[in-house]
């Protein structure tokens, strides 16, 4: 079944309760009669209550309330915050450069509002050292605890060891604080129109990044490799 609604000669019933186009109530009317003033208001009859008794009509530019209607849509889509889970995956003897990058990450996901699950994969003989991985998922964890708290302790899932960090900031105000920084850039840029053309690509690339990064619409897994 269609979503879309009935209008004009589509519309198949003897009579209707019409709408006029500023929202007033013209009452009950034989459909032939409010087909004629759809034409001289030059708008649409559509069917909004396909279910009344009789069917209600509103006369309306049609095409002008679908775009509409499509526009705030987005916005509402825009603005939706969704729970994201990313995945850093460790060594347990991870050399202490590619800690720094992971760790750079797992704090860029906690910023964004995004929970972050970390996966200490052991190889061979590490197997029979688990406390490595968990000292190594300990120390994380203290070392971002001004962004995320532990949501999940660590755990042994086979070959691997999993602690779940979920961040301090909630997505909304995560989303809300990256749209401030991108309008404040643009502002800058409006200001010093003498900046370097290399310095605004720049700002155009972190604008596109953290739309990228916040225009979630859909719970995902996602895995960050360094």
């Amino acid at each position: 079944m269609s979503a879309e609604p009935r209008i004009n000669d589509r519309i198949r019933v003897p009579e209707v309760r019409l709408v006029g186009p500023s929202g007033e109530q013209v009452g009950i009317v034989p459909l032939a009669k409010a087909l004629e003033l759809a034409q001289e208001y030059d708008l649409d009859l559509v069917e909004v209550a396909a279910n009344a008794r009789p069917p209600v009509c509103k006369l309306m530019d049609y095409g002008k309330f679908k775009y509409e209607s499509a526009m705030k849509a987005r916005e509402a889509r825009k603005n939706q915050a969704h729970t994201v889970i990313k995945e850093m995956k460790l060594r347990p003897k991870i050399d202490p450069h590619d800690y720094d990058t992971k760790k750079g990450h797992v704090v860029r996901f906690l910023k964004q509002g995004d929970k972050v699950k970390i996966t200490i994969m052991f190889r061979g003989r590490e197997q029979s050292r688990p406390e490595l991985g968990y000292r190594l998922l300990q120390r994380l964890a203290e070392d971002v605890a001004d962004l995320g708290f532990v949501e999940s302790n660590p755990k042994q899932d086979g070959r691997n060891m999993i602690m779940v960090l979920g961040p301090h900031k909630k997505k909304t105000e995560a989303m809300a604080e990256a749209r401030q920084a991108q309008e404040a850039r643009k502002a800058d840029a409006k200001a010093n129109p003498g900046k370097s053309q290399n310095a605004a690509e720049a700002d155009e690339d972190a604008d596109i990044e953290a739309d990228v990064d916040v225009d979630v619409e859909a719970p995902a897994e996602a895995t960050a490799e360094a």
